[in-house]
């Protein structure tokens, strides 16, 4: 099925009907998931649909201890089959070699590359999907305002984004009906403002 036709049928779907869909045309889904705020609600649908399914998180190791606990909660409680792919180089050894540097500068984009562009590139070359749900959202860059509920990665992946329309109040009213944990103090080194990208997703 083509591109546009794909979101012509989505377009009117729930959230839930959308992960239905994608994961009967799947036969290897995963989901990528960082615990930002409200990563849960994601979390908490698609494994509700397939129990099993592959939860990729690139730990940067630079996350807030409330995102550490959020996300252990989140592992136990939804029984995630999660894998985790950390940077091949640690925290300590980076802050002595190139620390935070600046954003838009060659270090910036070194380290970018070391703690989160290879582990997720690792991550997606190993498991190799063909589904990938993300919780990409319109109104949160450019970039993402010029996708849709289905998009496809530069390497040909269909993206499927269930909750894209979905406004920040309507993904807290998810996370309340089903009493889900949102942490809200999260940082990511590789963004310097919250409409950044970090080239995951380009």
């Amino acid at each position: 099925m083509e591109l546009q036709e794909t979101n012509d049928l989505l377009a009117q779907k729930s959230p839930q009907e959308r992960a239905e869909w994608a994961l009967q045309q799947a036969a290897n889904p995963v989901i990528t998931t960082n615990f930002r705020p409200y990563e849960s609600a994601i979390l908490h649908l698609v494994t509700q649909l397939k129990p099993d399914i592959k939860v990729l998180w690139c730990d940067t190791g630079y996350n807030t201890r409330q995102t550490y606990e959020c996300a252990h909660e989140l592992i136990n409680r939804l029984k995630l089959n999660i894998q985790i792919y950390v940077p091949r180089q640690s925290v300590g050894y980076r802050n002595v070699t190139l620390g935070i540097p600046e954003v838009d500068t060659q270090e910036h984009a070194e380290f970018s590359e070391q703690v989160k562009l290879e582990p997720f590139r690792r991550a997606m070359q190993e498991h190799q999907p063909d589904v990938w749900f993300t919780n990409l959202r319109k109104g949160q860059t450019s970039f993402r305002d010029s996708i849709d509920v289905a998009s496809k990665s530069k390497d040909g992946i269909w993206k499927i984004s269930p909750f894209y329309n979905y406004s920040d109040a309507e993904l807290e009213a998810y996370i309340k009906e089903y009493d889900l944990p949102n942490e809200e103090i999260y940082y990511d080194p590789t963004k310097a403002l919250k409409n950044r990208e970090c080239g995951i997703h380009h």
